[in-house]
């Protein structure tokens, strides 16, 4: 039996119980002989395949050729389900240069300048790739990679109990002061502040 699964995240990245939810779901089928396929929008390499192969939704390809008819029914159900079918290639590099931004983001302590490891990631100059993201998005790589840190930076101040030190240590900021300023950039608002408010607004993954 073959078992296709979607999901936001997958330890050891995890910020709250969807991760842990999905890991011990995995571990369970696996147990009972499923073959699992796990479908993430930004997969970082580092997650624990004993029990299932993980792929990010930008590789997903289809291998057999399809009509128009076919093609028009994918993309309808994919979209009923939150992701998008691809055909042109300046969408499926745009899409890459997401995921890998949100990666770059979601990897912990230090790391690389974004833009290095963009060009390293993707074996693109960096001026290009930041040209044609900013064309199809209608916002910077930098301004994109900025929100969603700040949005990750709420998920571990809402569903963890890491100090903003710590949050900051693992972002990969330069100091906690530095990433309590861009927070209130950003939010208006201070970490401390957002995480004592009883409601907490956040931004979809979808709509970054």
């Amino acid at each position: 039996m073959r078992v296709l699964m979607f999901g936001w995240e997958f330890p050891p990245n995890i910020a709250g119980g969807l991760g842990t939810a999905c890991y011990g779901l995995t571990k369970g089928l696996a147990k009972n002989g499923v073959d699992i396929l796990f479908v993430m929008p930004a997969a970082s390499g580092k997650e624990d395949q004993s029990a299932v192969k993980i792929i990010n939704a930008s590789d997903v390809e289809i291998e057999e050729s399809l009509s128009d008819e076919e093609r028009h029914s994918l993309a309808g159900k994919l979209r009923g389900i939150g992701f998008e079918l691809l055909d042109d290639p300046r969408s499926q590099l745009v899409e890459q240069i997401r995921v890998a931004v949100l990666n770059w983001v979601r990897s912990e302590g230090e790391r690389p300048r974004l833009s290095d490891y963009l060009s390293c990631q993707l074996s693109k100059d960096y001026s290009a790739l930041s040209k044609l993201f900013s064309e199809v998005k209608g916002v910077t790589i930098e301004r994109f990679a900025i929100i969603h840190r700040i949005e990750y930076v709420k998920e571990l101040l809402c569903y963890s109990q890491l100090s903003t030190s710590e949050i900051a240590y693992r972002l990969g900021y330069s100091s906690p002061a530095y990433l309590s300023s861009q927070f209130k950039q950003v939010t208006g608002m201070t970490p401390k502040e957002f995480r004592e408010l009883g409601h907490h607004e956040r931004i979809s993954l979808d709509a970054l």
